[in-house]
């Protein structure tokens, strides 16, 4: 007896040691490539070793957090379809709960406590009066940390005082159990509240980001009379230099490169790989929609699609997909899609448009503002997710325990939100694109008077199409 229990015992402990360095090799890896990434946007004049290392640790726990659902997906089928192997062994429930948990742990203290306190470093310059150093830097940004926590808990608890009268008073020194759950809940609403806002917007905008990289086709042009008489004008404006600003002499200079480079392009580059690219997109984003308006129509007649949290996550007993490991890929694509959208939308924002990061000329203050952003999206996507139905696996740990997560209205109202919000500025971006194309393609947009939606309507632009295809 004493024998199996040391046998147990072992056991337990090489599953422990064996989880922690997957962990950390994870980590590892996720640091160096934030590290290279933080290196490349980085303005090295105002960067020292200690800011630079708390930026680093906060952006890969937000790379962590966006690769954690797709994680547990692909582990599950994985088990699936090797149940019995014995390279598979180490990946298993326990580690997959180890991996949410030390997002969630790592996640809400860069949050609460790294990004604050990179911040007022930055900001700080020591207390009147004391000797400057780094340690006088290092006392007034504890001291500023510490009263946005007491301010920061102040407002939960009396937000909690408002709606639990009699909880709040009870509860007045519980913190671990009570105020800090409530604060994880706030943190985690808004940043969902923040991809209702930013990935309907992201995935209408992807279609002309992508445009932007892909080398466009253009509909009975002829691109040699084009190159032509883009060399006639750059050698007009030439005689005229003296007497034409150098604004118009770029904008000439960057019409010819954008034509010489259609004109090096291969006709599959030119005229398959941008209609490739936008049908996928296309098809990405419509699927997504269309999971979102099963997942609505579930919520009407299933409790079991509300969004809830468990313990032990199963791995290996059935496929999160009823279409089987190709439905989980596709749920994998799908996650990884909304959050590239999402991470678009954000910084084409008019809002945020000043946080996006330049090559070699990032300010500290600028890369504070995007690891945090980052990491409030990222942190927010396996709930996002989960909330829209883009997948059935159930959050893990602290993140199946919000608070809101249990209103049916909440859910359901988020989900109508977002299936009309995207619908709406997809049917935007593709009528207003093909009406764009349209007018260039027939060479309306050298009119000289202005040619807007409402003065040629879709009709007569394909009535104008035939007869000149004719």
């Amino acid at each position: 007896m004493e024998t199996e229990d040391v046998t147990v015992r072992e056991q337990l402990f090489h599953d422990r040691v064996r989880e922690t360095i997957i962990c950390v090799l994870l980590f590892i890896c996720l640091y160096i490539l934030s590290h290279f990434i933080l290196t490349h946007f980085k303005k090295n004049a105002e960067f020292v070793t200690g800011k630079l290392w708390l930026c680093t640790f906060t952006l890969s726990v937000a790379v962590c957090a966006v690769l954690i659902l797709p994680i547990s997906i692909l582990s599950n089928e994985v088990l699936l379809t090797f149940p019995h192997s014995y390279y598979m062994q180490w990946l298993n429930g326990s580690l997959i709960r180890g991996l949410w948990n030390l997002v969630f742990l790592f996640s809400n203290l860069s949050l609460v406590f790294l990004m604050p306190f990179a911040y007022f470093f930055t900001e700080s310059e020591g207390f009147a009066g004391s000797k400057k150093g780094i340690m006088a830097r290092v006392y007034e940004t504890a001291v500023m940390l510490l009263l946005l926590s007491l301010l920061v808990l102040g407002i939960v608890w009396v937000a909690s005082a408002l709606i639990h009268h009699n909880t709040a008073r009870e509860s007045l020194y519980d913190l671990w159990e009570y105020y800090l759950p409530h604060l994880y809940s706030g943190i985690s609403l808004f940043g969902v509240l923040l991809l209702l806002l930013c990935t309907p917007f992201g995935l209408s905008r992807m279609f002309s980001v992508t445009g932007s990289l892909l080398v466009k086709p253009r509909l009975l042009e002829n691109l040699e009379e084009t190159m032509n008489c883009t060399a006639f004008e750059e050698a007009s404006l030439s005689r005229k230099l003296k007497s034409e600003s150098i604004m118009n002499c770029s904008c000439f200079i960057l019409v010819s490169s954008i034509i010489e480079l259609r004109k090096r392009a291969s006709p599959w580059q030119r005229n398959l790989g941008y209609p490739v690219a936008m049908l996928l997109l296309l098809a990405l984003t419509a699927v997504s929609v269309l999971m979102v308006c099963f997942h609505v129509l579930e919520l009407l007649f299933d409790e079991s699609a509300m969004p809830r949290g468990m313990e032990d996550p199963h791995l290996g007993l059935a496929s999160f997909s009823m279409f089987g490991s190709l439905g989980a890929a596709v749920q994998v694509v799908i996650i990884l899609y909304l959050m590239v959208s999402s991470v678009v939308g954000f910084y084409s924002s008019p809002l945020f448009t000043g946080l996006l990061p330049r090559a070699q000329d990032t300010t500290l203050t600028q890369i504070i503002g995007n690891c945090v952003s980052l990491l409030i999206l990222s942190s927010a996507l396996p709930v996002f997710s989960r909330t829209l139905g883009i997948t059935r696996f159930d959050l893990l740990g602290d993140f199946g325990r919000y608070n809101w997560l249990g209103s049916f209205h909440i859910v359901f109202l988020y989900n109508m939100l977002f299936a009309g919000l995207t619908s709406a500025c997809l049917i935007n971006t593709v009528t207003w694109a093909l009406q764009r194309e349209l007018i260039r393609a027939f060479g309306l947009h050298r009119l000289p008077l202005t040619v807007s939606r409402s003065t040629i309507p879709l009709k007569l632009l394909l009535a104008n199409g035939l007869s000149k295809i004719h």
